[in-house]
């Protein structure tokens, strides 16, 4: 299969999905309330409706609700989170489509271009990979994640290259280290000039 035609086929299916999204997330929202009413006894408990909820539709729900429970929320609210946890999960694995789509594109609009395509190509990833590590340093000491953990451990090797001489030269704001900030800004540059004496 040649690239365009998957890339044709890969941009039909992103869009499929879409669709399909926005159905199920109508769906779970008139499920979530009909069980929302059974839960809050709006519906007779003895309705054929709120038996069958409770026999087919809670069993479901229960996980989400044993969640909800333990976070000190109330348990009738189970099947509104579970709505959230559906429709959320689904845009981020909607977008993470829409990214993968619009890099095999980008990449094979770029090789396409020969060497210096293929040059840029590995010149945009290396900045790419760099700011990143940089997004996920700040957001790990936001929530308090250790520098040495494996999951961020990569993000610190590659930023502290880069940040240790600017905090040499940059002071802290008072309690804020502006750092990463002049860092992400620095690569903006550097890969803005680069690319552009590629280019030209």
């Amino acid at each position: 299969m040649r690239v365009p035609t998957f890339l044709a086929w890969f941009a039909y299916a992103i869009h499929l999905f879409g669709y399909a999204l926005f159905v199920v997330a109508v769906v779970l929202a008139v499920v979530a309330l009909i069980d929302w009413m059974v839960r809050t006894r709006r519906i007779n408990p003895f309705n054929p409706i709120a038996r069958f909820f409770r026999r087919a539709v809670d069993p479901l729900v229960a996980p989400m609700e044993r969640r909800v429970v333990r976070a000190g929320g109330m348990p009738h609210a189970a099947p509104w989170w579970m709505l959230v946890a559906v429709v959320v999960g689904g845009i981020v694995i909607l977008s993470l489509l829409r990214f993968v789509f619009a890099q095999v594109a980008g990449a094979y609009g770029t090789v396409s271009l020969g060497a210096r395509g293929i040059v840029f190509l590995l010149l945009h990833y290396t900045f790419a990979l760099l700011k990143l590590a940089i997004i996920v340093r700040v957001v790990a000491s936001w929530i308090r994640i250790s520098p040495y953990s494996r999951w961020v451990r990569w993000a610190y090797s590659l930023s502290e290259p880069i940040m240790r001489p600017l905090r040499g030269v940059i002071p802290p704001l008072g309690m804020i280290d502006v750092t990463p900030i002049a860092a992400y800004f620095v690569l903006w540059v550097l890969e803005t000039l680069i690319m552009a004496l590629l280019v030209g």
